[in-house]
């Protein structure tokens, strides 16, 4: 089975902020080993999960000590309220057919 690396981070932010948020979230630039991102938000878009998919964890750990990272968290640094993340491995797992 393929292994997977994610990072995945949970945010709270203020209300009627997701618009401003979200263009602060996005970086500059396309991290490097970055493959595929989501995002996803509750219903009354105060919570946001971000999920990156990477290459590896060193290109993870990378984008996360690079400066253009440091200036995106600084962007989005007003419409946080709190936050969480965390770094996963994992697979896919298999879902039986009826």
């Amino acid at each position: 089975m393929e292994e997977y690396f994610v990072w995945m981070t949970t945010r709270q932010i203020k209300p009627d902020t997701l618009r401003e948020f979200e263009r602060a979230w996005r970086p500059d630039v396309h991290p490097e080993g970055m493959l595929r991102a989501y995002a996803y938000w509750s219903e009354d878009e105060q919570q946001i999960i971000g999920v990156s998919f990477w290459a590896s964890k060193e290109s993870c750990d990378a984008w996360r000590a690079s400066e253009a990272e440091a200036r995106r968290r600084e962007a989005m640094a007003p419409h946080v309220l709190s936050e969480l993340e965390a770094f996963y491995r994992g697979r896919e797992l298999v879902v039986p057919t009826r």
